[in-house]
């Protein structure tokens, strides 16, 4: 077997100049460097904030269960009854009214609904008005008393005179408006402020 011969030392000269003078296929690429992170926002300085005043409640005298005192105030919204009567317009003749206002006119017929309760003094009042005017009567008289308070013990508050304050409403609504031309207090002749003049239509 023939024995391998060595480079001469011109060959090694003559590769060492080659090798000087070669060039790399695929040079090593440059690893990118990593992008910066991201600076944290920086956040806006925090508003203070207005705390809401809140006035303190009057609880001086205050008890539970203690009763009302004699000055406690009711809330009452709705007008007293003479006083939504007198804002209604007038429908009957002048003269007339004024006369009846005065209590120169005399009722043809009457009737009393104190001390009912509410539920029969209803049908009792439609059943009058009907009849007074089946009769031809114009001029009747409707007494409901003035009421009283409900008193410092009533657990809720109560109007005074239910009555009062419902009969108007009653000859304005069906089926005695239709027969209703004029409602108006009673002169205190005939009852005040506890009774109302009822003119009738013919």
């Amino acid at each position: 077997m023939a024995r391998r011969r060595g480079l001469s030392a011109e060959d090694k000269a003559l590769w060492s100049r080659v090798a000087a003078t070669a060039v790399a296929l695929h040079p090593a690429r440059k690893q990118a460097e990593p992008a910066p992170e991201p600076r944290p926002l920086k956040k806006p300085p925090a508003m203070p904030q207005a705390t809401p005043q809140i006035a303190p409640l009057p609880l001086a005298g205050l008890r539970i269960g203690g009763k009302p005192s004699a000055g406690t105030t009711r809330l009452d919204l709705s007008p007293p009854p003479r006083e939504a009567l007198h804002a209604q317009p007038l429908r009957m003749d002048h003269k007339t009214h004024r006369q009846m206002s005065r209590g120169k006119l005399v009722p043809e017929a009457r009737i009393d609904l104190h001390g009912m309760t509410l539920a029969v003094a209803q049908p009792v009042l439609t059943r009058f008005i009907l009849q007074a005017r089946a009769e031809g009567r114009r001029l009747v008289l409707v007494i409901t008393g003035k009421g009283r308070e409900g008193g410092p013990d009533a657990p809720l508050p109560v109007r005074p005179g239910a009555l009062r304050h419902n009969v108007p409403h009653w000859l304005h609504m069906p089926p005695l408006n239709a027969m209703v031309l004029q409602v108006r207090p009673a002169h205190r002749r005939h009852g005040g402020e506890g009774a109302y003049y009822v003119y009738l239509r013919r």
